[in-house]
C-alpha cells in the first residue's frame, strides 16, 4: 500500500480556494506537553469510547417515537421525514466548521465544548414544541457533525501503531450508543409518565458525563495552536471523492435506517416497543462487524472483498425487513446489522488507511463527512417523499438498490491499495 493514486493536473481555481478551507485539526506534535506513557492512552481510550457513545443517541431516538411525536405534533409526513433528515444533513453542513474551530481553540478541548452543545441541543429538542424539536435536532446534529470529524484524527495521531484495531472500537461505541437509545427510549418514555418529550431529553445525561471523563484530555491542551497543516489537492483527487462516496451512501442506508426502520415495521404489524427493540437488536449486532470488519480488511491486500461483502449482507437485510414475511423478520434484521456495522467502520477505516499522516487524516475526514453526510441525509429525505406520495412502503426497495449499488462501485475505488495523492504542509498561524 505503498503507492499514491493519480490526480487530475486541470487546474480548477475554485477547488484551490475551496482546499484551503481544509485546515488540519491538530498541530505539531513535537510542541505538546507529554504526560506519562501507559496512562494518557488509557485515559484517552475511555474518554474516546464515552464521547463516541453519544453520537447516535441523539439519531436513533426519534425513529422508535416518530408516529407519537408527529401525532402529538401534528406533524405530516413531509414534516416527519424533515425531522428525520435535518440532523443528518447538518452532519455534513457543519463538519467543516471542526477543523476551523479546533485550529484556534484546540481538539480536545472543541471536542468538550461540542459535547456540552450536544446535550443542549437533546434538551430543546424535547421543549418549546414544534420549533423547539426541529431547533434541537439542528443543533444535536451540528454538535455529532462536529465531533464525528475530529475523533478519526487523534485516533490516526494518538494510535497510529493500531489504527484498524481502535477504529473498531470506536465504531463499537457508536453502535452501542445508537442501539441503546433505539431500544430504550420507548420504555423510558412510558416509565416518565407517558412522556415522549423526557424520554427524548434522558439522553442529554450521557452526554454529560462524557463531558465530565473528556476534561482531563481538554485540560492537556493549553490554549490554540499556534503551528497547523495545511492539505492541499485533497478535493482535486479521485480517491478522496470514492472514499467521500462510500462514507456517505453507506451512511444513507445508516440513516434511513435510524429514522424510518421503526415506522416501516409499525407499518407491517409490529408495535412501537417491538419495532424499537428489533432496531435496537439490528444495530447491537454491529458490535460483531464494526470491530472485525476493519482487522480482517486489513489482513488483505486490499479492501474491496469486504466492502462487496458487507454491502451485500446490507442490502438483502434491508430487502428482508421491507419485503420478507414476518416470521423470518430477526433473521433480517441481524443480517442488516451485521452489514451495516462492518460497512461504516470500514468506511472510517478507509479515511486511515488512505491517508499518510494524522493530517491528512483528519482533512480527508473532514471531506468525508462534511460532503458524505451532506450526500446522506438525501436518503431519508427520499423515503420521507416517496412514503407521502405512495402511501405504503413497498416502493422503497428501488431507493435501497439504487443507493446499496452506487456505494459498492464507490467502494470497490476506495477499497484500492493506494493514498490519496495529497501534500501537507506547516503553517503559522497569526
Amino acid at each position: 500500500m505503498n503507492h499514491p493514486s493519480s490526480a487530475s493536473t486541470e487546474p480548477v481555481r475554485h477547488l484551490d480556494e475551496l482546499d484551503q478551507l481544509l485546515i488540519d485539526a491538530e498541530a505539531d506534535d513535537e510542541h505538546e506537553p507529554q504526560t506519562p506513557p501507559l496512562v494518557r492512552p488509557w485515559l484517552l481510550l475511555l474518554g474516546l469510547v464515552l464521547v463516541a457513545l453519544n453520537l447516535r443517541p441523539a439519531l436513533s431516538s426519534v425513529a422508535p417515537l416518530l408516529g407519537v411525536v408527529s401525532d402529538s405534533l401534528g406533524l405530516s409526513a413531509a414534516q416527519a421525514g424533515l425531522l428525520t433528515t435535518l440532523p443528518v444533513l447538518c452532519l455534513g453542513l457543519f463538519a467543516p466548521l471542526a477543523p476551523i474551530l479546533a485550529r484556534h481553540f484546540g481538539t480536545e478541548r472543541v471536542v468538550l465544548g461540542i459535547l456540552l452543545t450536544l446535550g443542549g441541543g437533546i434538551v430543546l429538542r424535547s421543549c418549546l414544541g414544534e420549533v423547539g424539536l426541529f431547533a434541537g435536532s439542528i443543533l444535536a446534529g451540528a454538535s455529532i457533525g462536529v465531533i464525528g470529524v475530529l475523533l478519526p484524527g487523534i485516533i490516526k495521531r494518538d494510535f497510529a501503531g493500531h489504527a484498524g484495531t481502535m477504529t473498531g472500537v470506536y465504531t463499537m461505541a457508536l453502535c452501542l450508543g445508537a442501539a441503546l437509545a433505539a431500544g430504550a427510549t420507548v420504555p423510558l418514555s412510558q416509565y416518565l409518565g407517558e412522556s415522549w418529550a423526557l424520554g427524548l431529553g434522558f439522553w442529554a445525561l450521557p452526554a454529560l458525563l462524557a463531558a465530565i471523563f473528556w476534561l482531563p484530555q481538554a485540560g492537556k491542551r493549553q490554549g490554540a495552536h499556534n503551528v497547523s497543516y495545511r492539505v492541499q489537492g485533497l478535493l482535486r483527487d479521485r480517491l478522496a471523492w470514492q472514499v467521500t462516496f462510500y462514507m456517505g451512501l453507506q451512511s444513507s442506508l445508516s440513516y434511513i435506517v435510524f429514522g424510518w426502520l421503526p415506522s416501516i415495521l409499525i407499518g407491517r404489524g409490529l408495535t412501537p416497543t417491538q419495532a424499537g427493540l428489533v432496531m435496537s437488536g439490528s444495530v447491537i449486532v454491529q458490535l460483531a462487524t464494526a470491530l472485525t470488519a476493519p482487522w480482517l480488511a486489513t489482513r488483505g491486500k486490499d479492501q474491496r472483498l469486504a466492502i462487496v461483502v458487507v454491502m451485500g449482507m446490507t442490502l438483502a437485510g434491508l430487502f428482508g425487513c421491507l419485503y420478507a414475511p414476518m416470521e423470518s423478520l430477526w433473521g433480517w434484521a441481524i443480517a442488516l446489522g451485521l452489514g451495516q456495522g462492518g460497512a461504516f467502520s470500514l468506511a472510517l477505516t478507509l479515511i486511515v488507511l488512505r491517508s499518510r499522516d494524522s493530517h491528512v487524516a483528519a482533512n480527508l475526514s473532514g471531506m468525508a463527512q462534511g460532503v458524505g453526510y451532506t450526500l446522506a441525509s438525501l436518503g431519508p429525505l427520499a423515503v420521507g417523499v416517496v412514503h407521502e406520495v405512495t402511501g405504503g412502503w413497498d416502493a422503497l426497495g428501488w431507493i435501497f438498490a439504487v443507493i446499496g449499488l452506487c456505494a459498492i462501485v464507490a467502494g470497490l475505488g476506495a477499497g484500492r491499495a493506494l493514498y490519496v495523492n495529497v501534500q501537507s504542509e506547516k503553517i503559522q498561524s497569526p
